[in-house]
């Protein structure tokens, strides 16, 4: 199978490239390594199996070029970050949308048999329903979350009109090896790495009680894996599971939460990277965090429901949060000082 991954330089696209790469998958690699970097692929490139294109999702052509002859798109090009998006809503609509649009576009005229794509547990806006459930959502809370709702609507429509199977796989705040700790949109589990490993105190927004479901990359590649090669009949088979009457000879149009199930307060995070990281520098144990403001655009509480994947997808991830935090630091460790 010939697979196209879009971003995939970046911290998620890089680990999919590595895995499909080594377990015997063509793979073309587009990035305009605008936040992914080319160290992150560097040790794919002499691979006759791996190609890298470096390349904007939003020119139309490039998404042609690049989708030409593949079965299957990983699509993980995006401008991620709420404050981000709050900052610069034109920049982030004309990636997450625009650059969306023309992957579809793309992936439609050159027959492509199932496009995958990186949905948001952001979609979830405002709802305090816990735990998240598919098929219930809030009011968008960033222009973050709106670009990624739409994707979803996009990702309906072109199915229903031109029969091309879309997967959405909604990620509820994915860490691990060659997440970027630098720059002004840094993810929190990077960034306090970064600052205990300096032995510096990380800022926590708000009093820590806010929580979320950290789900380790291993169990985004194994989600990304069952969406691009679990079959047509074996999904409409198994939706029955999931109390879904999915018609025999429709193209699959689905959305999956993408998580452990967990649930972690930011204080708890502390905690553990503080602890893990301290079995590599034992002055870290006593350092202790800066409180500040709410973040805006952030939600209080995200839990996923996976049971949706587990059972239409065949989804088990292997790695708690906990057990996620211990291999990252490890990683970190020796990666960042």
């Amino acid at each position: 199978m010939k697979l196209l991954i879009t971003g995939g330089a970046g911290f998620i696209g890089s680990n999919l490239c590595e895995w499909f790469v080594n377990n015997g998958y063509d793979v073309v690699c587009l990035d305009n390594l605008s936040t992914g970097f080319r160290h992150n692929i560097e040790p794919l490139m002499s691979k006759p199996n791996f190609r890298f294109i470096e390349g904007d999702i939003r020119d139309l052509d490039t998404c042609r070029e690049a989708v030409r002859g593949c079965e299957v798109v990983l699509h993980e090009a995006a401008l991620g970050s709420v404050p981000r998006s709050i900052n610069d809503p034109i920049n982030t609509n004309a990636n997450n949308i625009t650059g969306f649009l023309n992957m579809l576009v793309a992936a439609r005229d050159e027959k492509v048999k199932r496009f995958v794509y990186a949905a948001s547990s952001s979609t979830y806006g405002d709802s305090k329903e816990l735990p998240k459930i598919e098929h219930n959502i809030g009011r968008p809370l960033s222009p973050y979350a709106i670009t990624k709702f739409v994707n979803e609507l996009y990702a309906n429509v072109f199915t229903s009109l031109y029969g091309i199977e879309t997967i959405g796989l909604r990620y509820f705040n994915v860490f691990g090896r060659r997440q970027d700790p630098n720059g002004a949109y840094a993810a929190v589990i990077p960034l306090w790495v970064k600052a205990l490993i300096n032995h510096e105190s990380p800022f926590i927004n708000g009093d820590g009680s806010y929580s979320r479901d950290f789900t380790y990359i291993d169990n985004v590649i194994q989600a990304n894996y069952l969406a691009a090669t679990v079959s047509h009949d074996e999904i409409v088979k198994r939706a029955s599971l999931y109390n879904m009457n999915l018609p025999q000879n429709a193209p699959v149009d689905l959305v999956f939460n993408v998580a452990y199930g967990g649930n972690t307060t930011l204080n708890e995070l502390f905690r553990c990277l503080r602890e893990n990281l301290a079995k590599y520098d034992s002055a870290i144990a006593g350092i202790e965090p800066t409180y500040r403001e709410n973040r805006a655009g952030d939600i209080p509480h995200s839990q996923a429901s996976i049971i949706k994947a587990q059972r239409i997808l065949g989804y088990q991830p292997r790695y708690s949060a906990t057990e996620g935090f211990e291999q990252a630091c490890e990683w970190y460790y020796n990666n960042l000082r």
